[in-house]
């Protein structure tokens, strides 16, 4: 392989060319797939990997898979085994336990081969609205074992040498509430991919095989200078910060979250070691999720500009411990690891650094991203549906503005789905969408403020599952600026509105109602008088 590197030049039209690859890649999955969440609520991402896993380039999705995802993919190729795949395969996982999310969030990997060697591999992650477990959408939060969750895919071929192995799809589908869109967004990871397999032929057309992996190695080279460059002007220090999830899925619970966040030179250690161990509760995520978490909150801190690749996160060490919370181990549960816990563990490291730092770190974000899922079938047509969204809420105040309001917030970077969407595909009836005034907390600079969605019924029964975050709580806000507007989760039964747990599941019928108010983000700094 070519050691040389790029000139500068070279290096920026490798970078656009490859990103560019990524990015079609997404869009060629948005574009194809059969359901709202991937379609509308666009719940994927998309990258392209060396044959190790090694990230080289991806596009711009959502944090969490994609901070992930290198993870996943080394240890499903290690898994697997490099000399046993072939051209025409494409793998699929969604193992949490070897750097995965949750069960939903499939991982699809089609390899590259040019004159007969493995050179590259692009990947796309997406979230099914169902595959299977104990409640509609995949996402129950009263699960204690994975298995309650869906079924867990090991690292297998779903096409050996361009053929569909269609046992493999009908032992999927079996056990999966939404066979026909679960089948079409998986087909469409396929397509997607093959796109981006032609199109690093198309590249490696005009590098040849050698100048494609100069480009690779310079690249994340490049990388991880400007990181290194951008940690050095970072003050020197650490910081130990502790905040909470307030249930674990089952019950209310205090569960302590603590980073420790060191500093020195051109390198960043995140110790999450002293973290509570693993709950019971579905609120466990994989140790690939910390990474995530901490590649992002230094890419923010840094230089937002940061090339996302491997040379990112070559100078950040993520210290956790087996059996914790943070790096969960077989058989607990992960269903809301990406949705409640990985949101704290950013606002932790935050507050770690926030401990040596000055006008640097933002205030707390809404803290969650505040998911609902309503499934069951519909008597007007006999068929499983399953609809699941996450919900923005109010962006945390920085030293330089205001918090957004109704956004999605850190590891997550979905849309809404569209009110108009909703009552055409599922049972339902949107009463009301609308930000929740004056949740946003008070300062110099104001928090964004919240959202609030009520969904009703229309016919049938259903299954809902509603888990948001900061309802006994509230995102905090720094250097004086005040706390955000909590959470809350109501529903109303044959007239009965009642208020309910931040993480929880009901059965609603026929104009059941369910609605959920998102938090407001911290404000920063002091407030001025008329502000």
């Amino acid at each position: 392989m070519a050691t040389e590197e790029l000139n500068a030049i070279e290096i920026e039209i490798a970078r656009n060319r490859l990103s560019s690859i990524a990015e079609e890649v997404g869009s060629a999955l948005i574009r194809t797939a059969y359901s709202p969440n991937i379609k509308d609520r666009r719940d994927c991402s998309a990258g392209l990997y060396a044959p190790d896993g090694t990230l080289i380039s991806q596009a711009e999705h959502i944090p969490l898979h994609l901070g992930l995802m290198p993870t996943m993919i080394a240890n499903a190729i290690a898994e697997y085994g490099a000399e046993n795949i072939r051209e025409g395969d494409v793998l699929m996982t969604n193992n949490p336990y070897i750097g995965g999310s949750h069960l939903p969030d499939v991982c699809v990997i089609s390899p590259l081969f040019y004159d007969g060697e493995l050179i590259a591999l692009v990947a796309t992650m997406a979230h099914h609205v169902d595959v299977g477990g104990i409640a509609p959408g995949s996402m129950a939060t009263h699960a204690t074992e994975i298995f309650q969750e869906g079924i867990r895919i090991p690292t297998m071929r779903l096409f050996a040498a361009g053929q569909i192995q269609s046992e493999v799809l009908a032992l999927l589908m079996m056990n999966i509430r939404t066979a026909e869109k679960t089948r079409g967004d998986l087909i469409a990871q396929v397509s997607a991919n093959r796109l981006g397999l032609r199109r690093i032929h198309e590249l490696v057309d005009d590098w040849g095989v050698d100048g494609f992996h100069r480009a690779c190695d310079s690249l994340l080279s490049y990388s991880e200078r400007r990181t290194r460059a951008a940690i050095t002007k970072l003050p020197d220090g650490t910081g130990t910060f502790t905040d909470y999830l307030e249930h674990n899925g089952l019950y209310a619970a205090e569960i302590p979250i603590t980073a420790t966040v060191t500093v020195a030179g051109d390198q960043v250690t995140v110790d999450l070691s002293e973290t509570a161990d693993q709950v019971d509760g579905a609120v466990n995520c994989s140790y690939a999720v910390a990474r995530s978490c901490a590649a992002y909150v230094l890419k923010v801190l840094a230089d937002p500009t940061l090339p996302s690749n491997a040379g990112l996160t070559r100078p950040i060490e993520v210290i956790t411990r087996p059996g914790s919370l943070v790096h969960a181990e077989f058989p607990a549960p992960v269903a809301h690891g990406n949705t409640q816990t990985s949101q704290r563990v950013v606002d932790t490291i935050f507050g770690a650094f926030n401990e040596f730092t000055e006008h640097l770190v933002p205030a707390a974000s809404s803290g969650s991203m505040s998911i609902v899922t309503i499934g069951g079938i519909d008597p007007k047509n006999g068929t499983y549906y399953s609809y699941v969204e996450t919900y923005g809420g109010g962006q945390g105040a920085n030293p330089d503005g205001p918090g957004a309001s109704a956004t999605h917030t850190h590891m997550s970077n979905t849309k809404n789905t569209p009110c108009e969407v909703i009552e055409r595909e599922y049972p339902l009836r949107v009463e009301r969408y609308e930000i929740v005034r004056n949740s946003g907390g008070s300062g110099l600079y104001r928090g964004g403020e919240g959202l609030r969605r009520s969904l009703t019924l229309t016919r049938g029964k259903a299954t809902v599952v509603a888990g948001t975050s900061r309802v006994a709580t509230r995102p905090w806000g720094l250097n004086g600026g005040g706390d955000g507007g909590p959470a809350r989760v109501e529903a109303r039964t044959n007239g009965e509105v009642r208020e309910l747990e931040s993480m929880g599941s009901l059965q609603v019928g026929v104009d059941g109602t369910v609605t959920i108010q998102t938090a407001g983000g911290g404000g920063y700094g002091e407030p001025e008088a008329g502000r």
